[in-house]
């Protein structure tokens, strides 16, 4: 529910313009298939298979079925996903946003739609009393740290550094090392 209006939020906020060109949405269930894909081609083999293995397994279809309202598909006039976020609020802490998994497409990259959709993440968080938001990444991901910290992200410290980032050990498991992220909300 959007607290200001304790209406469901049916649609994206649009307070920033995507190119004319694209067009956005809410995920349902039925888009699974297509975010798969993307995970499987957009990263350039990034992490190999055992990489595109833990993408695929990352966004199941539970996402799509129960944080849709927070979640943001991005469509060209084709109807071809050329972008994607997923995120949630928490329920254990409710001033934190989580963005869980984002997803552009390299042949759209540099056109702003990456931030965009954090900043439509960021503003339906805020409207329902989220302060921050976190989101994590892979010590590898140059492009996603170098993105986070223009984004305005701050890296949680941590006394252990990898690929030059303070990284948190085993995170999402025994040798799944992330670099965890925070943004204070205005």
């Amino acid at each position: 529910m959007d607290q200001a209006t304790d209406a469901p939020d049916s649609t994206p906020p649009q307070e920033a313009a995507l190119p004319a060109e694209l067009s956005v949405a809410h995920p349902t269930a039925d888009d699974h298939s297509r975010l798969q894909q993307g995970l499987e081609s957009w990263w350039g083999g990034f992490g190999g298979e055992a990489g595109a293995q833990q993408r695929a397994l990352l966004v199941p279809r539970l996402f799509l079925q129960h944080f849709a309202d927070t979640s943001y598909l991005v469509e060209d006039r084709n109807g071809r996903l050329v972008a994607f976020l997923i995120g949630f609020l928490s329920q254990s802490q409710p001033h934190v946003g989580y963005i869980h998994f984002v997803g552009v497409d390299p042949a759209v990259q540099g056109k702003q739609i990456g931030r965009w959709l954090y900043e439509q993440f960021f503003t339906t968080a805020a409207r329902r009393g989220a302060t921050e938001v976190h989101c994590i990444t892979s010590p590898g991901n140059h492009a996603s740290r170098a993105f986070h910290a223009r984004m305005g992200f701050q890296v949680e410290p941590s006394p252990t550094h990898l690929d030059g980032a303070a990284a948190q050990l085993d995170y999402d498991g025994p040798g799944l090392h992330r670099v965890s992220f925070t943004r204070r909300l205005p």
